[in-house]
């Protein structure tokens, strides 16, 4: 019991400390990646792209800005909160899909049939599949670790307080996520249910994690010039307070 109780100490401290629309941007771009995951965006004999790529930088971006400022075990902890929401929204998607009422687009086609087929469409679109869901999860909590440890591992030996030191951290651990996030997720779902082969499988998970490096290379000076803000103005001083202390009583 003293192990949750300190569990959610921590949380309540950290969600606190962060400020709160980078949670709301960490957590909607988590909920909207696994929405938009089941439609495809580009899609060709060799690999498919899924919607959810065009968010999918967000949330790494907010993880290395919560990483530099709070250390990894902070973003860790925020990407579980952030997959824990999905999870309870993908569940209430579904439950809502279960009541009788119709969407307004049932109403603005001509035909009913017509009109059936585009409920039965969107129904489908926000219900999901539970595979989806399980395999975005995971994938999420395996690529959240190792984005957060490799961002504080690289950080640690090479930050210098420059935008140099903050793109690599950031740079090279989201490489090494995205990676990992992408190939657990293909493996997981489009190899089992789709169908995919193992070289489907790899050329999506490379050719995804460029495409998703290059929007984080793009948008890093906004993360880094965020991060040293939260440094200049103490942002999250308790937090940091409440670890130094609980690292403090670990070694007494």
């Amino acid at each position: 019991m003293r192990y949750f109780e300190s569990i959610r100490k921590e949380y309540t401290i950290l969600l606190r400390s962060i400020p709160s629309m980078v949670i709301a941007a960490f957590v909607l771009s988590v909920v909207l990646m696994n929405l938009l995951a089941g439609r495809e965006l580009y899609r060709s004999d060799y690999f498919c792209l899924n919607c959810g790529l065009a968010l999918s930088w967000v949330s790494f971006l907010c993880m290395d800005c919560i990483c530099k400022r709070f250390g990894a075990r902070a973003a860790a902890r925020v990407s579980f909160f952030a997959m824990a929401v999905n999870v309870f929204c993908a569940i209430l998607f579904w439950l809502l899909m279960q009541t009788p009422g119709r969407w307004a687009g049932y109403y603005a086609a001509n035909d009913p049939a017509v009109g059936e087929m585009i409920h039965a469409g969107i129904d489908a679109t926000f219900a999901g599949a539970w595979y989806i869901v399980v395999g975005s999860s995971v994938a999420l909590m395996a690529s959240s670790v190792v984005n957060a440890f490799a961002n504080q591992w690289i950080g640690e030996r090479s930050d210098n307080g420059k935008y140099s030191g903050f793109a690599l951290r950031s740079l090279v651990s989201t490489c090494l996520a995205q990676f990992v996030d992408n190939f657990v997720f293909s493996a997981m779902v489009s190899h089992v249910f789709f169908g995919w082969t193992w070289t489907q499988v790899l050329i999506c998970s490379i050719t995804s994690m460029i495409i998703e490096l290059a929007f984080e290379a793009v948008f890093s000076p906004l993360g880094y010039r965020v991060s040293k803000s939260w440094e200049k103005d103490n942002v999250g001083e308790s937090y940091i307070d409440y670890l130094s202390e609980a690292h403090a009583g670990a070694n007494a």
